[in-house]
Protein backbone atom coordinates (compact mmCIF):
# COMPACT_ATOMS: atom_id res chain seq x y z
CA UNK A 1 0.00 0.00 0.00
CA UNK A 2 1.84 3.06 -0.89
CA UNK A 3 1.40 6.43 1.64
CA UNK A 4 -1.95 8.21 1.47
CA UNK A 5 -0.89 11.34 1.60
CA UNK A 6 1.90 14.32 2.10
CA UNK A 7 0.59 15.28 5.57
CA UNK A 8 0.86 11.52 7.30
CA UNK A 9 3.29 11.67 10.25
CA UNK A 10 4.68 8.44 9.62
CA UNK A 11 5.68 9.18 6.76
CA UNK A 12 7.17 12.17 7.48
CA UNK A 13 9.08 10.15 10.18
CA UNK A 14 10.09 7.74 7.45
CA UNK A 15 11.70 10.48 5.42
CA UNK A 16 13.24 12.08 8.61
CA UNK A 17 15.36 8.82 9.15
CA UNK A 18 15.98 8.32 5.72
CA UNK A 19 17.67 11.83 5.31
CA UNK A 20 19.41 10.92 9.02
CA UNK A 21 20.41 7.98 7.22
CA UNK A 22 22.12 10.05 4.11
CA UNK A 23 23.54 12.06 5.95
CA UNK A 24 25.41 9.56 8.38
CA UNK A 25 26.25 7.38 5.61
CA UNK A 26 28.07 9.53 3.82
CA UNK A 27 30.95 9.19 6.36
CA UNK A 28 31.07 5.46 5.28
CA UNK A 29 31.43 6.90 1.27
CA UNK A 30 33.98 9.39 2.10
CA UNK A 31 36.07 6.76 3.17
CA UNK A 32 35.72 4.63 0.38
CA UNK A 33 37.89 6.00 -2.47
CA UNK A 34 40.26 8.19 0.34
CA UNK A 35 41.74 4.81 2.26
CA UNK A 36 43.03 2.94 -0.81
CA UNK A 37 44.97 6.58 -1.66
CA UNK A 38 45.75 7.11 1.89
CA UNK A 39 47.31 3.81 2.48
CA UNK A 40 49.33 3.53 -1.17
CA UNK A 41 50.36 7.37 -1.40
CA UNK A 42 51.17 8.25 1.82
CA UNK A 43 51.92 5.16 3.83
CA UNK A 44 53.99 3.86 0.46
CA UNK A 45 52.59 0.12 1.15
CA UNK A 46 50.72 -1.85 -1.69
CA UNK A 47 47.76 -2.64 -3.25
CA UNK A 48 46.66 -5.65 -0.91
CA UNK A 49 47.50 -3.53 1.93
CA UNK A 50 45.00 -1.07 0.84
CA UNK A 51 42.57 -3.68 -0.66
CA UNK A 52 42.79 -5.33 2.87
CA UNK A 53 41.88 -1.40 4.96
CA UNK A 54 38.87 -1.19 2.61
CA UNK A 55 37.27 -4.77 2.67
CA UNK A 56 37.94 -5.26 6.23
CA UNK A 57 35.40 -2.79 7.09
CA UNK A 58 32.48 -5.24 4.87
CA UNK A 59 34.01 -8.25 6.80
CA UNK A 60 32.95 -6.76 10.37
CA UNK A 61 29.64 -5.72 9.11
CA UNK A 62 29.09 -9.54 7.55
CA UNK A 63 30.59 -10.99 11.64
CA UNK A 64 27.84 -8.69 13.36
CA UNK A 65 25.05 -8.82 11.52
CA UNK A 66 23.98 -11.34 14.63
CA UNK A 67 24.58 -9.22 17.44
CA UNK A 68 23.23 -5.85 15.60
CA UNK A 69 19.81 -7.65 14.94
CA UNK A 70 19.70 -9.21 18.22
CA UNK A 71 20.67 -6.13 19.76
CA UNK A 72 17.70 -4.30 17.98
CA UNK A 73 14.95 -6.60 18.84
CA UNK A 74 16.19 -6.76 22.43
CA UNK A 75 16.48 -3.12 23.12
CA UNK A 76 14.76 -1.33 19.96
CA UNK A 77 15.86 -0.16 16.76
CA UNK A 78 16.80 3.09 18.03
CA UNK A 79 19.31 1.80 20.84
CA UNK A 80 20.91 -0.07 17.60
CA UNK A 81 21.17 3.35 15.29
CA UNK A 82 22.85 4.99 18.45
CA UNK A 83 25.08 2.90 19.04
CA UNK A 84 26.22 2.68 15.38
CA UNK A 85 26.27 6.01 14.86
CA UNK A 86 28.98 6.25 17.97
CA UNK A 87 30.65 4.01 16.63
CA UNK A 88 31.12 5.91 13.29
CA UNK A 89 32.45 8.58 14.93
CA UNK A 90 35.16 6.53 17.05
CA UNK A 91 35.82 4.79 13.58
CA UNK A 92 36.14 8.09 11.87
CA UNK A 93 38.22 9.63 15.18
CA UNK A 94 40.48 6.13 14.99
CA UNK A 95 41.12 7.06 11.06
CA UNK A 96 41.56 10.79 12.34
CA UNK A 97 44.55 9.44 14.60
CA UNK A 98 46.02 7.35 11.76
CA UNK A 99 46.48 10.44 9.52
CA UNK A 100 48.22 12.17 12.34
CA UNK A 101 50.43 9.43 12.05
CA UNK A 102 51.74 9.24 8.31
CA UNK A 103 55.57 9.21 9.51
CA UNK A 104 55.04 5.65 11.32
CA UNK A 105 53.90 3.76 8.44
CA UNK A 106 52.62 0.43 10.04
CA UNK A 107 51.39 2.18 13.12
CA UNK A 108 49.45 4.47 11.43
CA UNK A 109 47.56 1.06 8.93
CA UNK A 110 46.95 -0.47 12.20
CA UNK A 111 45.64 2.42 13.73
CA UNK A 112 43.36 3.10 10.79
CA UNK A 113 42.38 -0.86 10.44
CA UNK A 114 40.91 -0.58 13.78
CA UNK A 115 39.15 2.66 12.62
CA UNK A 116 37.73 0.55 9.94
CA UNK A 117 36.55 -2.52 12.16
CA UNK A 118 34.83 0.10 13.81
CA UNK A 119 33.01 1.73 11.04
CA UNK A 120 31.94 -1.82 10.20
CA UNK A 121 30.41 -2.50 13.17
CA UNK A 122 28.49 0.73 13.17
CA UNK A 123 27.35 0.03 9.61
CA UNK A 124 25.93 -2.89 10.55
CA UNK A 125 24.12 -1.49 13.62
CA UNK A 126 22.96 1.48 11.52
CA UNK A 127 21.68 -0.44 8.79
CA UNK A 128 19.68 -3.26 10.54
CA UNK A 129 18.12 -0.56 13.27
CA UNK A 130 17.31 1.83 10.63
CA UNK A 131 15.25 -0.76 8.56
CA UNK A 132 13.23 -2.33 11.80
CA UNK A 133 12.85 1.18 13.11
CA UNK A 134 11.26 2.11 9.54
CA UNK A 135 8.71 -0.92 9.75
CA UNK A 136 7.97 0.16 13.01
CA UNK A 137 7.00 3.41 12.20
CA UNK A 138 4.56 2.58 9.19
CA UNK A 139 3.74 -0.82 9.83
CA UNK A 140 4.95 -4.19 8.01
CA UNK A 141 2.60 -3.58 5.60
CA UNK A 142 4.63 -0.95 4.03
CA UNK A 143 8.22 -2.30 4.65
CA UNK A 144 9.18 -2.70 0.70
CA UNK A 145 8.68 1.32 1.03
CA UNK A 146 10.90 1.32 3.94
CA UNK A 147 13.73 -0.92 2.43
CA UNK A 148 13.47 1.06 -0.74
CA UNK A 149 13.96 4.52 0.65
CA UNK A 150 16.90 3.05 2.91
CA UNK A 151 18.71 1.68 -0.11
CA UNK A 152 18.46 5.09 -1.97
CA UNK A 153 19.66 6.80 1.12
CA UNK A 154 22.81 4.35 1.62
CA UNK A 155 23.39 3.84 -2.68
CA UNK A 156 23.21 8.34 -2.78
CA UNK A 157 25.55 8.67 -0.02
CA UNK A 158 27.68 5.97 -1.70
CA UNK A 159 27.78 7.78 -5.06
CA UNK A 160 28.14 11.63 -3.72
CA UNK A 161 30.33 10.27 -0.81
CA UNK A 162 33.09 9.44 -3.21
CA UNK A 163 33.59 12.92 -4.74
CA UNK A 164 33.28 14.43 -1.91
CA UNK A 165 36.05 12.70 0.09
CA UNK A 166 38.31 13.25 -2.81
CA UNK A 167 37.52 16.87 -2.52
CA UNK A 168 38.47 17.00 0.94
CA UNK A 169 41.41 14.98 0.88
CA UNK A 170 42.67 17.45 -1.39
CA UNK A 171 42.17 20.27 0.78
CA UNK A 172 42.69 19.33 3.72
CA UNK A 173 44.37 15.77 3.57
CA UNK A 174 43.46 12.61 5.16
CA UNK A 175 43.08 13.55 8.47
CA UNK A 176 41.24 16.85 7.96
CA UNK A 177 38.88 14.56 5.52
CA UNK A 178 38.42 12.01 8.78
CA UNK A 179 37.56 14.97 10.92
CA UNK A 180 34.17 16.08 9.13
CA UNK A 181 33.52 12.26 8.28
CA UNK A 182 33.14 12.41 12.34
CA UNK A 183 31.19 15.35 12.25
CA UNK A 184 28.47 13.72 10.09
CA UNK A 185 27.22 11.01 12.38
CA UNK A 186 27.26 13.11 15.11
CA UNK A 187 24.55 15.39 13.33
CA UNK A 188 22.80 11.96 13.05
CA UNK A 189 22.80 11.47 16.56
CA UNK A 190 21.20 14.81 17.75
CA UNK A 191 18.54 14.66 14.78
CA UNK A 192 17.43 10.85 15.96
CA UNK A 193 16.34 12.16 19.33
CA UNK A 194 13.02 13.86 17.44
CA UNK A 195 12.19 9.97 16.39
CA UNK A 196 9.81 8.19 18.58
CA UNK A 197 11.03 4.94 19.41
CA UNK A 198 9.74 1.61 18.30
CA UNK A 199 8.79 -1.12 20.63
CA UNK A 200 11.29 -3.52 21.79
CA UNK A 201 10.65 -7.05 22.41
CA UNK A 202 13.02 -7.97 25.61
CA UNK A 203 11.07 -10.76 27.05
CA UNK A 204 10.28 -12.67 23.88
CA UNK A 205 11.34 -16.30 23.32
CA UNK A 206 14.47 -16.18 20.44
CA UNK A 207 15.39 -19.29 18.75
CA UNK A 208 19.21 -19.22 18.10
CA UNK A 209 20.44 -16.95 15.31
CA UNK A 210 21.33 -19.96 12.60
CA UNK A 211 17.46 -21.41 13.06
CA UNK A 212 16.22 -17.98 12.17
CA UNK A 213 18.42 -18.05 9.06
CA UNK A 214 17.45 -20.69 8.30
CA UNK A 215 13.90 -19.46 7.26
CA UNK A 216 14.98 -16.64 5.08
CA UNK A 217 17.95 -18.11 3.30
CA UNK A 218 16.79 -18.38 0.10
CA UNK A 219 15.45 -14.41 -0.36
CA UNK A 220 18.99 -13.97 1.13
CA UNK A 221 20.53 -16.14 -1.50
CA UNK A 222 18.75 -14.55 -3.98
CA UNK A 223 19.85 -11.19 -2.69
CA UNK A 224 23.57 -12.54 -2.94
CA UNK A 225 23.47 -13.90 -6.69
CA UNK A 226 21.99 -10.64 -7.75
CA UNK A 227 24.70 -8.46 -5.97
CA UNK A 228 27.49 -10.31 -7.90
CA UNK A 229 26.56 -7.85 -11.16
CA UNK A 230 26.35 -5.03 -9.43
CA UNK A 231 30.04 -5.67 -7.56
CA UNK A 232 31.09 -6.66 -11.03
CA UNK A 233 30.43 -3.47 -12.93
CA UNK A 234 32.36 -1.18 -9.61
CA UNK A 235 35.13 -3.39 -9.57
CA UNK A 236 35.87 -4.33 -13.24
CA UNK A 237 33.86 -2.21 -15.99
CA UNK A 238 36.17 0.61 -16.52
CA UNK A 239 39.13 -2.11 -17.23
CA UNK A 240 37.27 -4.46 -19.20
CA UNK A 241 36.64 -0.59 -21.36
CA UNK A 242 39.88 0.01 -21.35
CA UNK A 243 41.04 -3.48 -21.65
CA UNK A 244 39.09 -2.95 -25.11
CA UNK A 245 40.21 0.49 -26.51
CA UNK A 246 36.82 1.75 -25.64
CA UNK A 247 35.97 5.18 -24.58
CA UNK A 248 33.57 6.16 -22.23
CA UNK A 249 34.78 3.88 -19.29
CA UNK A 250 33.77 6.46 -16.52
CA UNK A 251 30.32 5.94 -17.52
CA UNK A 252 29.35 2.55 -16.22
CA UNK A 253 28.91 3.04 -12.70
CA UNK A 254 26.86 6.47 -14.50
CA UNK A 255 24.71 4.01 -16.54
CA UNK A 256 23.94 1.70 -13.30
CA UNK A 257 22.83 4.48 -10.79
CA UNK A 258 20.67 5.76 -13.55
CA UNK A 259 18.77 3.05 -14.11
CA UNK A 260 18.98 2.26 -10.17
CA UNK A 261 17.81 5.16 -9.12
CA UNK A 262 14.93 5.57 -11.69
CA UNK A 263 13.26 2.39 -10.37
CA UNK A 264 13.56 3.32 -6.63
CA UNK A 265 11.80 6.73 -7.82
CA UNK A 266 9.73 5.27 -9.95
CA UNK A 267 8.25 1.57 -8.61
CA UNK A 268 9.55 1.53 -5.25
CA UNK A 269 5.89 0.94 -3.51
CA UNK A 270 5.47 -2.35 -5.87
CA UNK A 271 6.74 -5.00 -4.04
CA UNK A 272 4.13 -3.52 -1.36
CA UNK A 273 0.79 -3.37 -3.93
CA UNK A 274 2.06 -6.62 -5.99
CA UNK A 275 4.24 -8.94 -3.50
CA UNK A 276 8.27 -9.05 -3.29
CA UNK A 277 8.70 -12.06 -5.18
CA UNK A 278 7.12 -11.04 -8.50
CA UNK A 279 8.87 -8.03 -8.36
CA UNK A 280 12.42 -9.88 -7.69
CA UNK A 281 11.96 -12.28 -10.35
CA UNK A 282 10.98 -9.58 -13.17
CA UNK A 283 13.85 -7.51 -11.72
CA UNK A 284 16.17 -10.64 -12.19
CA UNK A 285 14.79 -11.54 -15.48
CA UNK A 286 16.54 -7.61 -16.33
CA UNK A 287 19.45 -7.96 -14.43
CA UNK A 288 20.39 -11.04 -16.66
CA UNK A 289 19.61 -9.23 -20.16
CA UNK A 290 21.67 -6.70 -18.79
CA UNK A 291 24.93 -8.53 -18.00
CA UNK A 292 24.82 -10.80 -21.01
CA UNK A 293 24.75 -7.46 -23.05
CA UNK A 294 28.30 -6.33 -21.43
CA UNK A 295 29.78 -10.02 -21.36
CA UNK A 296 28.95 -10.56 -25.36
CA UNK A 297 28.73 -6.29 -26.18
CA UNK A 298 30.46 -5.66 -29.78
CA UNK A 299 31.16 -1.96 -28.61
CA UNK A 300 30.75 0.91 -25.77
CA UNK A 301 27.01 2.10 -26.25
CA UNK A 302 25.43 -1.89 -26.06
CA UNK A 303 28.04 -2.51 -22.88
CA UNK A 304 26.68 0.43 -21.65
CA UNK A 305 22.55 -0.50 -22.39
CA UNK A 306 23.84 -3.38 -20.15
CA UNK A 307 24.72 -1.32 -17.01
CA UNK A 308 21.66 0.75 -17.80
CA UNK A 309 19.77 -2.57 -17.58
CA UNK A 310 21.94 -4.06 -14.62
CA UNK A 311 20.77 -1.00 -12.37
CA UNK A 312 17.21 -1.38 -13.30
CA UNK A 313 16.88 -5.08 -12.35
CA UNK A 314 19.27 -4.73 -9.45
CA UNK A 315 17.35 -1.60 -8.03
CA UNK A 316 14.20 -3.59 -6.36
CA UNK A 317 15.72 -7.38 -5.47
CA UNK A 318 16.50 -6.15 -2.23
CA UNK A 319 13.58 -4.38 -0.90
CA UNK A 320 11.70 -7.20 -2.50
CA UNK A 321 13.02 -9.80 -0.92
CA UNK A 322 13.09 -7.72 3.05
CA UNK A 323 9.32 -7.56 1.85
CA UNK A 324 9.44 -11.21 2.15
CA UNK A 325 11.28 -11.60 4.94
CA UNK A 326 9.09 -9.18 7.38
CA UNK A 327 6.18 -11.33 6.26
CA UNK A 328 8.16 -15.07 7.08
CA UNK A 329 9.10 -14.37 10.78
CA UNK A 330 7.30 -12.74 14.03
CA UNK A 331 7.86 -8.86 15.06
CA UNK A 332 10.13 -10.03 17.66
CA UNK A 333 12.51 -11.93 15.46
CA UNK A 334 12.35 -9.37 12.67
CA UNK A 335 16.00 -7.53 13.75
CA UNK A 336 17.44 -11.05 13.85
CA UNK A 337 16.20 -12.51 10.34
CA UNK A 338 16.54 -8.65 8.67
CA UNK A 339 20.11 -8.62 9.70
CA UNK A 340 20.97 -12.50 8.87
CA UNK A 341 19.03 -11.42 5.68
CA UNK A 342 21.42 -8.19 4.66
CA UNK A 343 24.76 -10.39 5.61
CA UNK A 344 23.92 -12.37 2.15
CA UNK A 345 24.34 -9.06 0.25
CA UNK A 346 27.59 -8.05 2.18
CA UNK A 347 28.79 -11.57 1.17
CA UNK A 348 28.85 -10.75 -2.46
CA UNK A 349 29.94 -7.42 -2.14
CA UNK A 350 33.04 -8.87 0.04
CA UNK A 351 33.67 -12.04 -2.21
CA UNK A 352 32.87 -10.83 -5.54
CA UNK A 353 35.87 -8.36 -6.02
CA UNK A 354 38.95 -10.63 -5.09
CA UNK A 355 36.78 -14.23 -7.28
CA UNK A 356 36.39 -12.38 -10.14
CA UNK A 357 39.59 -10.93 -10.53
CA UNK A 358 41.21 -14.14 -9.89
CA UNK A 359 38.34 -15.17 -13.44
CA UNK A 360 39.69 -12.12 -15.42
CA UNK A 361 43.55 -13.17 -14.61
CA UNK A 362 42.48 -15.83 -16.53
CA UNK A 363 39.56 -15.52 -19.01
CA UNK A 364 39.20 -11.95 -19.73
CA UNK A 365 36.98 -9.15 -18.06
CA UNK A 366 34.17 -9.87 -19.86
CA UNK A 367 34.09 -13.32 -18.11
CA UNK A 368 33.22 -11.42 -15.25
CA UNK A 369 29.92 -10.41 -16.37
CA UNK A 370 29.30 -14.21 -17.67
CA UNK A 371 29.35 -15.23 -13.98
CA UNK A 372 27.54 -12.29 -13.45
CA UNK A 373 24.59 -13.55 -15.85
CA UNK A 374 24.32 -16.85 -14.92
CA UNK A 375 24.02 -15.89 -11.30
CA UNK A 376 21.39 -13.51 -11.85
CA UNK A 377 19.49 -16.36 -13.58
CA UNK A 378 19.79 -19.08 -11.06
CA UNK A 379 18.65 -16.29 -8.39
CA UNK A 380 15.63 -15.74 -11.36
CA UNK A 381 15.00 -19.65 -10.76
CA UNK A 382 14.64 -19.79 -7.00
CA UNK A 383 12.40 -16.71 -7.54
CA UNK A 384 10.16 -18.69 -9.83
CA UNK A 385 10.38 -21.44 -7.94
CA UNK A 386 9.68 -19.83 -4.26
CA UNK A 387 6.44 -18.24 -6.19
CA UNK A 388 5.21 -21.35 -7.66
CA UNK A 389 5.18 -23.30 -4.23
CA UNK A 390 4.72 -20.01 -2.29
CA UNK A 391 6.48 -19.11 1.26
CA UNK A 392 4.21 -19.72 4.56
CA UNK A 393 3.59 -15.84 6.00
CA UNK A 394 3.97 -15.23 9.77
CA UNK A 395 0.54 -14.32 10.70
Amino acid sequence: MAFQSTSDPARGRLLLLSAILFISYLCVGMSLPVVPIYVTSQLGLGNAWAGLAVGIAFLATILTRSYAGGLSDHRGPKSAVARGLTFYVAGALASLGAGLLAQAPWTSYALLIGGRLLIGLGESLVAVGVIAWGIGLVGPARSGKVLALVGAAIYGALAVGGPIGLALLDRFGFAGAMAIGAVLPCLGLLAIWRLPAVAAHPGADRPPFWSVVGRVWQHGFIVCLQGIGFAAIGAFFTLYFLDRGWNYAGLGLTAFGGGFVLVRLLFGHLPDRIGGLPVAAGSLAIETVGQFLIWNASDPGLALVGAFLTGLGCSMIFPAMGREVVRLVEPHLRGTALGGFSAFQDLAYGLTGPLAGLLADRAGYNSVFLVGMVAAAVGLLIALSLLRTGATAFS
